[in-house]
């Protein structure tokens, strides 16, 4: 099989080669080389007479994995087909890198995306974060907060608002934005400090070799990635001489939660907008953007023109962003609640009130704690106090 490297990629002559991106619609839309076309990995075989065969064909997805079918697809229906080495994220790595270099650039950038918080995402998502600070009660004066950035668009959104926060705020509070690498690749952790820079966070990195550690694991290997990670954290801020770690949970992973535990565990349950911690004594995790939709954080991404990473795991970002297979029980929920949306706006609201306004009387049985509860324990001596008083 042939491969390219994006940098030769860049370097052919446009009107002599086919760029072709067989990414998801959405993603391509987001982001891709110049003069790419679109046809989605699914769907090159049956839209062949859509790519010219008098030119050579570069096949971009995004890791490079991927679009190694299609190349040897292709390659067998006579077409010159190259894979390009690393795919789109080594693009972005590329081009991070390059704008990184012109601080002129990056400090305007900078400006914009602050005032696009205050400005035109002030009613959808910087409100909706100071909802959540005050309802909940999340930050108080003296917290030194540990911002848990993991790369994505959800943590990076945090951090942002936590600046913007301490800006316009009143509350007395420190910020430290933490970084831990648990192996990324190269490409990934490249992404990840580029646009931290173009953001203006200044990182605080720490090292750890989870992902080795879970590599050989074959029962729920995410589970099991996601609470060493969660130590980790813990253990790291506090070290730092914080009291509390910030992670980017939003209002679809609450309303998804709810489902997941209706749906697949049997029981009624959500993700809660504070914690204290179990294992680390005088410690708290809070959740600052439990009341901003995932469709807004979106919304100010897009807007702003920032690319960040989908999944940095590196054993399951090539199902996660090139649409190879299905997802997980979490991705379930999402088209569910996607087809609630079409029914109806007002279904993902009242899932995720149903939560907030529980009526214990019409509860078949609950727990807390050690105490457990039956409806049936005081069924009949309920049933004789309204007797007594009609």
């Amino acid at each position: 099989m042939k491969t390219i490297t994006i940098e030769d990629v860049e370097k052919k002559d446009i009107n002599q080669v086919t760029i072709l991106d067989i990414r998801p619609e959405d993603a391509y839309c987001r982001g891709t080389v110049e003069g790419a076309i679109n046809i989605p990995m699914q769907e090159v075989e049956n839209r062949r007479d859509e790519i010219p065969r008098d030119k050579p064909v570069y096949v971009l997805c995004h890791t490079g994995e991927w679009s190694v079918y299609t190349v040897n697809m292709l390659e067998e229906a006579g077409y010159e087909a190259y894979n390009i080495e690393g795919g789109y994220r080594s693009f972005l790595r590329m081009m991070l890198g390059r704008f990184v270099e012109n601080e002129t650039v990056m400090a305007e950038k900078q400006k914009d995306i602050e005032k696009s918080i205050i400005k035109k995402f002030r009613k959808s998502v910087w409100c909706k974060f100071t909802k959540a600070i005050r309802e909940y009660e999340l930050v108080k004066d003296g917290d030194k907060i540990a911002v848990c950035i993991s790369g994505g668009k959800d943590s990076m959104l945090m951090a942002k608002l936590f600046q913007e926060l301490r800006k316009h705020g009143k509350a007395n509070f420190e910020l430290v934005f933490l970084v831990m690498n648990p192996g990324y690749n190269a490409d990934n952790w490249k992404i990840i400090q580029d646009n931290a820079k173009v953001l203006g966070i200044p990182l605080t990195v720490f090292e750890s070799n989870i992902f080795d550690t879970v590599a050989d694991i074959d029962k729920n290997p995410c589970y099991l990635c996601a609470r060493m990670r969660r130590g980790y954290l813990y253990s790291h801020a506090k070290e730092l001489g914080c009291n509390k770690i910030a992670l980017g949970h939003h209002y679809d992973d609450v309303i998804e939660t709810i489902l997941m535990g209706m749906l697949y565990s049997g029981k009624i349950e959500t993700m809660m907008p504070k914690l204290h911690s179990t294992n680390f004594e005088g410690m708290e995790l809070i959740r600052p953007m439990y009341l901003i939709k995932e469709a807004d954080i979106i919304g100010w991404r897009d807007y702003n023109q920032l690319n960040f990473i989908q999944c940095a795991c590196r054993f399951t970002e090539n199902c996660a962003t090139c649409g190879g297979g299905r997802g997980s029980k979490r991705d379930e929920m999402k088209e569910l609640i996607a087809q609630f949306r079409e029914e109806s706006n007002l279904i993902e609201k009242n899932i995720f009130r149903s939560v907030h306004n529980v009526n214990l009387r019409t509860i078949i049985g609950y727990h807390k704690d050690d105490d457990v509860y039956n409806f049936l324990d005081d069924y009949d001596e309920r049933g004789k106090k309204k007797h007594e008083k009609m």
